[in-house]
């Protein structure tokens, strides 16, 4: 842990998924001064061949970008807090192949949301949360072998996806301490916390702001994702001016709880990555505002997040 905190600002690529291609993306970072970039996953990652991760790595680095983080952009990975048969073995070897396409592009970490368990099935959360534990363990070996930094999960906003409350958060990451502490062939697992990610229950009653479960997320923190939300954090959205007005997050507060816990953060370095969807995909009349979009919410970042 280190009293100084550097925050950098990044992109996760979700947005351009199937309308725009990675290098029409590197093109904007690199015009926007943005040098890190969190892959995002795809139906077709699991299953493309290493050739096409290597090339992807050097049309990064010929625009001074470094892919420094590989994250799943959907619930992919969920199979862990699944009981039926094959589930969870599925989840494994997807999450095997992720590590892979991590060593493969550079990237530092990798990681995921840990999983849903159904909401008829509440009852299997327990077994859930043991299950995704368990194989997280084996796999956090397997990223030391494959030369990553670290696994990262996400903290999610509804109890069905752990971890959500504050002794869930410290309960899950304390675990896996303890097991990286204890064996030295293995990487740490931090967190990924997305600044929008609050918990409102049942009634849409507020019981926690994320502010809060950011707070609680400090002592184990590898990277953030950036984006904006509702009051009852129903929808997410960018930092455009007219965003910024009806959205709750309040990047400046962010930056000043970074800054003043940096003693807390085990991480020199923060990297912020803006996560939206952007406008609507597949309309002649909204994928070309994609590129405008990101450009508002990354200059506002540069100034309101990055060092």
């Amino acid at each position: 842990m280190s009293d100084t905190l550097r925050l950098t600002l990044g992109v996760k690529a979700d947005p351009i998924e199937y309308r725009y291609s990675y290098a029409w993306l590197f093109r904007i970072m690199a015009d926007e001064g943005i040098h890190h970039l969190q892959l995002g996953t795809f139906f077709e990652l699991y299953q493309l061949p290493d050739a096409y991760f290597l090339e992807l790595r050097r049309q990064a680095a010929d625009h001074g970008i470094a892919i420094s983080s590989v994250f799943t952009a959907h619930r992919e990975l969920g199979g862990f807090f699944r009981s039926e048969t094959g589930w969870a073995d599925v989840a494994r070897r997807n999450y095997e192949r992720l590590i892979e396409v991590g060593g493969i592009v550079g990237a530092r970490s990798v990681g995921s949301n840990p999983g849903a368990v159904l909401r008829d099935h509440i009852d299997h959360k327990i077994a859930g949360t043991a299950c995704y534990l368990r194989h997280m363990k084996e796999l956090m070996a397997y990223a030391k072998h494959r030369g990553l930094e670290r696994l990262t999960m996400e903290p999610m906003s509804c109890l069905a996806e752990p971890p959500t409350l504050p002794n869930e958060i410290e309960a899950m990451a304390e675990d896996l301490l303890a097991h990286h502490r204890a064996n030295a062939d293995t990487v740490p697992v931090g967190y990924c916390a997305d600044v929008s990610h609050g918990y409102a229950d049942g009634s849409g009653a507020v019981i926690h702001e994320p502010m809060r479960l950011l707070e609680c997320a400090l002592p184990y923190l590898a990277e953030i994702h950036l984006n904006n939300t509702d009051a009852r954090f129903s929808s997410t959205f960018g930092f455009s001016g007219q965003e910024r007005a009806r959205g709750v997050v309040d990047i400046p507060s962010v930056r000043e709880m970074l800054r003043t816990n940096a003693a807390r953060i085990p991480e020199d370095e923060i990297i912020g990555y803006l996560e939206i969807g952007g406008p609507k995909t597949g309309r002649d009349y909204t994928d070309h505002l994609l590129e405008p979009a990101l450009r508002e919410s990354l200059c506002y970042l540069r100034d309101a997040f990055a060092d």
